[in-house]
């Protein structure tokens, strides 16, 4: 829930003590609400605040979001350094892809156009919440990652994180037309070029919404992006799978195509399992059963130093 909104909640609340005529059903209030704003129905809508128009797609809001799992939740934060409130995450994931989104989530419930309903929503849609009992109208929003979840700055004492969407109040979709996620981000393309297998990394990336650069970064880290690599330890391929994972995933590790779209399916699952990049990473180096049982990055220095390095190699990718 976002900071700004609660306020006005709370204004509104305290208003409401001195009225009184009687209030209709609060989600009575609410459907002539969005009705008034434009908010049901499929026609066009227009947004307190157009967006710019980028060339953002469903995978690049998808793995830009993911950038920022595990950021602290904070009351009105715009900052990730500090925290992040639910509406200033998303005004910070699509300003970074060159769509400027309005501040509050109530502001950005109009922003876009309709989703009729969950079924029809893609990655990448701004979902809306009516969490508050005191007056109906929306104050809160996460990003749809498909498969009934979303990504979220959900509330004091939590962390930006992978949630169940549950049952949005309203969907809205201010991706421009034709940002289905097979189609790559030209930005993300751009930064890899001169990168091998640079469409791999960019395609697969766009597919599971994993970020392009980290894929990329893994794959230098783990085989210097020879395909034909075999560990000590008997890890195979470019992105380094040990034959027991390779198999649960239905990989052929020595096939990059194939050991790419693995590797971004497995990243991104255990990103969403622990709630951070550097955790799917540690995960990734030493095995989820290891990063479960140290409540975090393992004490090792291998694994330690994996991570660092991932990072830093993907930060100088973009």
């Amino acid at each position: 829930m976002d900071g700004l909104t609660a306020v006005q909640s709370r204004i509104s609340e305290i208003q409401a003590r001195f009225l009184t005529a009687p209030r209709p059903a609060a989600s009575a209030d609410w459907t002539a609400a969005a009705t008034a704003a434009g908010l049901t129905g499929t026609g066009a809508a227009t947004a307190t605040a157009p967006g710019t128009a980028g060339s953002a797609s469903e995978g690049a809001v998808v793995a830009e979001a993911r950038k920022y799992l595990g950021v602290p939740y904070l009351w009105g934060g715009t900052d990730p350094a500090k925290g992040l409130d639910c509406s200033g995450f998303t005004k910070l994931v699509y300003g970074n892809l060159g769509i400027d989104l309005p501040r509050t989530s109530s502001q950005q419930a109009t922003a876009g156009r309709p989703v009729a309903n969950l079924a029809e929503a893609r990655p990448g849609d701004l979902v809306f919440f009516d969490h508050s009992s005191g007056r109906p109208g929306i104050d809160h929003v996460g990003i749809y990652v498909g498969d009934g979840k979303m990504i979220a700055a959900p509330q004091a004492g939590e962390v930006v994180k992978v949630q169940d969407v549950g049952n949005p109040s309203v969907i809205r979709r201010v991706l421009p037309a034709g940002s289905a996620s097979h189609a790559a981000s030209p930005a993300s393309a751009a930064s890899l070029s001169g990168v091998p297998y640079a469409d791999l990394f960019t395609r697969a990336g766009s597919r599971h919404g994993v970020d392009p650069a980290l894929l990329a970064a893994v794959a230098q880290q783990e085989s210097g992006f020879n395909a034909s690599a075999v560990s000590p330890a008997g890890a195979q391929g470019l992105m380094q799978f040990m034959p027991a994972t390779a198999r649960g995933l239905g990989v052929d590790p020595f096939d990059p195509a194939s050991a790419v779209d693995g590797a971004a399916r497995y990243l991104a699952d255990l990103t969403e399992q622990f709630g951070s990049t550097e955790l799917g990473l540690a995960a990734y180096n030493a095995g989820p059963g290891t990063v479960r049982r140290y409540g975090g990055i393992p004490p090792y220095a291998e694994t330690q130093n994996y991570v660092r390095s991932v990072m830093r190699k993907a930060e100088a990718l973009r």
